[in-house]
Order: structure tokens, then C-alpha cells, then sequence
């Protein structure tokens, strides 16, 4: 059997890291991967994912599992930070994921259960594991305008336009906050205006909220879903705390369902429960306790809220850094659009040539679509970005 599976084509990215690690030069600037790293280029311990650490260390007595769908009090914590009192408790179902990657998994895997005739709609372009895994169950992907590459900002005309013509039954899959791979995020007036698009079809809504706390702050990147949740009878919502929490390597993640008025919410919680048990059994529990502890304790979760926001604060100030490095070297606003996106992640509109040559001829490596990782960056670094940009344009 072994014999006949074939060579899977390697990530991108992972390639890009190898080929960083083994550039010599003593002058790089990676700007690929996609995690947050400090002015070191270290990425932390959070202060009270730490202090979190310390206090389930002396108080955990068993390791045993827990259920299948995970910890309810992680659940409530993770609604209350992603839904806040959109909706009552009540009509939200919940379960644990490795990761926000799992979270999805689950909820494409609920979408082809339940409608397995369905097409998953998403931006162009979009994180690559989103068509990755929808095209592994089986369903069909398609695409709406999103990025507007002249621009550097949201083509929102064109989305409102694809949107209106998705057939009935289909799914939307929106980024809740700080658009990866653009950086390029709906305003609060644009997701009134979609909402208002959306009233009355029937479609379903599934958000991936992955950096909520990285773009306007924690209630602001949260606005969008927060509207759905509210004027949708549906939403399906999977939130990831890898970025906003920094905890990468314990993979915590949960898909929330707000479960239409009249629907027994017991039934939507058992088929999550079913999902869980089917994909890997009993969710993964230390990473989702640290940030339950956390989010729990109130010194603890306004020590996190502090630190993330310097986090925050720490990229929009490299963006604006960039683009005024950028602006005089160029003499121009081309890449003004810089400061206004949001997040890890900014597309810089670079072609294939000019990213090459970036990588060659002064070390700096981002993707091939020129896609960069803010948090790559220092402020010593953002001159030798602005530097080579400028050359090779």
C-alpha cells in the first residue's frame, strides 16, 4: 500500500525557513514564518501564560481526560472573549481543537456532514491550509474578490458583488480580523454593510478569528463576529490562541456554534462531541487550561491584556515605521497602504522577480507572492527591508 502514495509538494514556507537557516550571510531578515517574534527576534513566554504555568503546576492533581468536547469552563472563557454578550450562552455549542487549525477542521467537517453538496466560498487570496482542507473533505472550493492589489486595501465592491451570487445552501468563510495573507481588513461600517447583505439568505457563516487582539485591540477585532453573531440565526466561529495568547506549540483552539433560535443546542453540542471523538478522540487540555486560567484570574488576564497590547502596539509601530522608511526612499505613497493594514501579515504587491531578488541578492526572505510577517521585523531591520524594496522596484 505505501508504495502508492505519491510525493506531496513541501510547504512553502517550511522551505523558506530551511533556506534562511542556511543562508550564510551574517545580514538576513526573515520575514516568512508566521509567529510573532520580538525586538530579538525571540517569541516569549507571555508573562501570564507563564505565571498560569506555575499556578496549574502546583494545583493540577490528575491528568485524566476530560470530555470529548473539552473543559465547558474553556469553553465559556473563549465565548466570552470572542462573543462577549452577542448572544446568551445558551445557543452556544463548543469544542476544544488542537490548535485554530483543528477548530476548523471540525467545523468543515460539520459543513460535510450536514451539507456535503455545499461550496465553501472564500477570499482571494486566503491562508493556504483554508482550500487545503476543504478540498481533503471533499468539498468543493470557490472564491470571492477580496484583495485589491492596486490599492493595497479591501476590493469591497467586488466582494458585496460575489457574495450577493452565492447560491443558497453554500458556505462564507470570512477572516474575523487581521486578514492573513493581506493584511487588508473590513472596516466596522464594511461589516455593517455585509451584514445587512447577509440578513435573510441562506448561507452559512463560519469566521476564523486567528489574531484577535493584533489589529485595533481586543474588542475592536472582535466586531465583526460579534455583528454576525448577533444578526445571523447561524454562525460557526473558530478562534485560535496561538497568536493573542503566544501558546504555538500547545495548540489551543475551539469552534463555537451559535445555534439558531428553536434548535436544540444539546444536539448541535453532542455532533461536536461526535467530530472530537472521530478526529482525535479528547481534545488536547494543558494549553487550553493556561488560557482558561488565565482569561479566569483577574490579575492574570490584565497582565495578558497589557502585554498583548504592547505586542500590538509594538507592529503597528514598525508598520508605520516601513512605510515612512518606504515613502522617502521612493518618493512616493505606494506603500502607504502599509500602516493601514492590520495584524502579522501585509502583502506588499512585490512580483515573483523582485521577491527572488530580494532573496538573493540581499537576504531578506518573505513568500513568493510577497507576502511578509510584520512581527519579522525590528526597528533596526525595517531600514534594510525599505532599502532593498527600494532597489529592486
Amino acid at each position: 500500500m505505501l508504495e502508492l502514495l505519491k510525493p506531496q509538494p513541501e510547504d512553502k514556507i517550511i522551505q523558506l525557513m530551511a533556506l534562511f537557516r542556511d543562508d550564510p550571510r551574517p545580514v538576513k531578515v526573515d520575514l516568512g514564518v508566521g509567529v510573532y517574534k520580538d525586538a530579538t527576534g525571540h517569541t516569549p513566554v507571555m508573562r501570564a501564560v507563564r505565571a498560569a504555568g506555575k499556578r496549574l503546576w502546583e494545583s493540577e492533581t490528575t491528568k485524566t481526560y476530560v470530555a470529548l468536547a473539552g473543559d465547558t469552563g474553556f469553553h465559556a472563557a473563549m465565548a466570552g472573549l470572542v462573543l462577549g454578550d452577542a448572544v446568551p450562552p445558551a445557543r452556544v455549542a463548543a469544542a476544544a481543537a488542537p490548535g485554530g487549525t483543528g477548530a476548523l477542521r471540525i467545523g468543515f467537517d460539520l459543513v460535510r456532514k450536514t451539507a456535503p453538496g455545499a461550496t465553501v466560498w472564500m477570499s482571494d487570496p486566503t491562508w493556504p491550509n483554508h482550500p487545503a482542507i476543504v478540498t481533503d473533505l471533499g468539498l468543493k472550493v470557490a472564491t470571492y474578490r477580496y484583495f485589491d492589489e492596486a490599492t493595497g486595501g479591501v476590493d469591497f465592491d467586488g466582494l458585496l458583488a460575489d457574495v450577493a451570487a452565492i447560491p443558497d445552501g453554500d458556505v462564507l468563510l470570512l477572516h474575523g480580523c487581521c486578514h492573513n495573507p493581506t493584511g487588508a481588513n473590513l472596516t466596522p461600517a464594511q461589516w455593517d454593510t455585509l451584514a445587512a447583505a447577509l440578513a435573510g439568505r441562506k448561507l452559512t457563516v463560519l469566521i476564523d478569528i486567528a489574531y484577535q487582539g493584533f489589529g485595533d485591540g481586543l474588542e475592536e477585532d472582535a466586531y465583526g463576529t460579534r455583528l454576525l453573531a448577533r444578526q445571523l440565526p447561524e454562525l460557526l466561529i473558530a478562534a485560535s490562541c496561538s497568536k493573542n495568547f503566544g501558546v504555538y506549540r500547545e495548540r489551543v483552539g475551539v469552534l463555537l456554534a451559535v445555534v439558531p433560535a428553536g434548535t436544540d443546542r444539546a444536539t448541535v453540542q453532542a455532533n461536536l462531541a461526535m467530530l472530537n471523538r472521530l478526529n482525535y478522540s479528547f481534545p488536547p487540555d494543558h494549553g487550553a487550561r493556561l488560557v482558561q486560567t488565565v482569561l479566569t484570574s483577574p490579575d492574570l488576564t490584565a497582565d495578558w491584556k497589557a502585554e498583548l497590547e504592547e505586542v500590538r502596539l509594538s507592529m503597528l509601530g514598525l508598520r508605520q515605521q516601513l512605510a515612512d522608511e518606504l515613502r522617502r526612499l521612493t518618493n512616493s505613497d505606494r506603500f502607504d497602504f502599509v500602516a493601514r493594514h492590520r495584524g502579522m501579515f501585509s502583502r506588499l504587491g512585490l512580483g515573483p522577480d523582485q521577491v527572488a531578488k530580494l532573496r538573493a541578492d540581499h537576504a531578506i526572505y518573505m513568500v513568493g507572492d510577497s507576502r511578509i510577517n510584520i512581527a519579522g521585523l525590528n526597528t533596526d531591520s525595517v531600514p534594510v527591508l525599505a532599502r532593498a524594496i527600494a532597489a529592486v522596484i
